[in-house]
């Protein structure tokens, strides 16, 4: 028989919800320099938009692309409330223009809420990195920070990766809260060759999911690139979910509404999710461990998946 302390169990959910404060279902880039798609933002019920500095915007378009993202921050940050996480998606760290998206993008009045940084593969690119937000943000003390992992070296990398990152946010000022897995970059590293299935890039995913868990970060998985083909984007929503991740990366705003009811609890799990945690609580008063629920024997890993599900429900109200 095994009896659980109640406070112990809080303390658990508390910890439980940080892991799902404010989660990105679903990120949609637009590209910066692209005024008319950025207007219509406000419109949009999105968990996280990045505008794009990088892949979305042509090398001649880059400057205008920056100057226009810092109009729009100062327009849309106070508008925008808590609605929606306004980011930006700057450069990587080695395409030597990643300090000059960074001077731009974060000299307005507004800050955006986080940054994107893509192709990270080492822990040097991340100390330089933090050394730029330390440098180019004074206004506050941090700024969020989603990182993608694109290429063979990243992967190889992932477990200094993620430790630096935890430093970095215990010293500097960033946040770090999600592990983004960029697929076409990756499989153009290892030389793989896209499949609708996925098939060769599944142990990346599933490594990225791993070590994101392990640090406590959102895990947000690849583009589904046929955004006019909802249902093959419904399959591997779903696929990402049951492997663990925590949200999708979206290209048009037809997919949005997809990759948010893929990542959210269903009516039914969450009915079954307030049952169970009721009957728990009875029976914890009652001084009996272990019970059945619905012909099922309950654990305490039974016990906390049923703590995720109201946790997350609760964060996308």
């Amino acid at each position: 028989m095994w009896i659980y302390n109640m406070k112990l169990l809080k303390r658990t959910v508390l910890e439980i919800s940080v892991r799902y404060y404010k989660p990105r279902r679903a990120i949609l880039y637009v590209p910066g320099n692209d005024l008319k798609k950025i207007n219509k933002i406000q419109s949009l019920t999105i968990d996280c938009v990045a505008l794009d500095c990088e892949d979305g915007v042509a090398l001649n378009k880059k400057d205008e692309a920056r100057y226009t993202i810092r109009e729009s921050l100062n327009r849309l940050i106070p508008d925008i409330k808590n609605k929606t996480d306004i980011g930006v998606r700057i450069n990587s760290v080695d395409s030597e223009i990643c300090e000059k998206d960074l001077e731009v993008c974060l000299s307005g009045n507004y800050l955006p809420h986080t940054i994107l940084l893509p192709k990270v593969e080492d822990s040097g690119q991340l100390h330089w990195f933090s050394d730029c937000i330390d440098k180019y943000i004074k206004q506050r003390d941090k700024i969020n920070l989603i990182i993608f992992l694109e290429s063979a070296k990243a992967f190889i990398n992932i477990s200094e990766i993620c430790k630096t990152l935890v430093t970095l946010a215990d010293k500097q000022k960033i946040i770090p809260n999600s592990l983004v897995f960029g697929s076409d970059d990756y499989c153009a590293s290892i030389g793989a060759t896209r499949t609708e299935d996925a098939t060769e890039v599944l142990y990346a995913r599933q490594k990225l999911v791993l070590y994101a868990k392990a640090y406590n970060f959102q895990a947000i998985d690849m583009v589904y690139i046929k955004f006019k083909d909802l249902e093959g984007l419904v399959r591997q929503s779903e696929q990402g979910r049951h492997m663990g991740f925590t949200g999708k990366q979206v290209i048009h705003p037809d997919q949005i509404e997809v990759v948010q009811k893929s990542f959210s609890p269903s009516l039914v799990q969450v009915e079954w999710a307030k049952g169970l945690l009721r009957a728990f609580e009875e029976h914890q008063i009652k001084g009996i461990g272990a019970f059945t629920y619905e012909g099922s024997m309950i654990d305490m890993p039974t016990i906390k998946q049923a703590q995720n599900i109201i946790e997350l429900m609760n964060s996308i109200k």
